[in-house]
């Protein structure tokens, strides 16, 4: 008795659910097929790890006096432009680590976190590799929130100007995000 029970409710929900001409099956997967938009945002990331206010500061040095393993918290501005004191857009907040013992590449795990303008109160998730010394690099957005929610699309980093001595970087970022609307 009750596999006919099972047989009669699998067959209302069939002829109920999905239709004999698929018309219900289509409906669903195109509900689930949303255009992907995809932005193009320009900014500049601003690393000071000197003087009294440093937006990088070092939580984990490395046991061997090599620089493998070194980890910096960061809470860096966004900027619209390279000059340090033009608008700031938002900040890229979270850590980089020394993660090749045989070249100077980063582990890079940041949210960009939006400021002003359409993306307040969005961010961004960027986590993967830059090799530092490469003039471009390229680097996966894993994820956002807000308007950047289900996001997916990749960064390009360029460094525009770093000095030696305080460490201090100015990185141009390119960002290509995708998210459906």
């Amino acid at each position: 008795m009750s596999s006919f029970q099972f047989f009669t409710l699998f067959t209302i929900f069939s002829t109920l659910f999905f239709s004999i001409d698929g018309v219900l099956i289509r409906q669903f997967f195109k509900a689930d097929q949303k255009k992907a938009e995809t932005s193009h945002l320009h900014f500049f990331f601003h690393d000071i790890l000197s003087g009294k206010t440093p937006t990088a500061v070092r939580i984990i040095g490395s046991p061997n006096n090599s620089s493998f393993g070194t980890t910096l918290m960061i809470d860096d501005a966004l900027t619209e432009k390279q000059d340090p004191t033009s608008k700031i857009i938002g900040r890229a907040q979270g850590f980089y680590s020394v993660a090749a013992q045989q070249e100077t590449a980063f582990l890079m795990v940041m949210n960009f976190v939006f400021v002003e303008g359409n993306y307040k109160g969005s961010s961004l998730s960027i986590l993967g590799r830059n090799p530092v010394l490469n003039d471009v690099r390229e680097m996966p957005i894993v994820g956002g929130t807000g308007l950047f929610r289900f996001a997916r699309g990749y960064v390009l980093a360029h460094t525009v100007w770093f000095d030696a001595n305080t460490r201090d970087a100015i990185v141009e970022y390119n960002v290509y995000v995708s998210q459906t609307s």
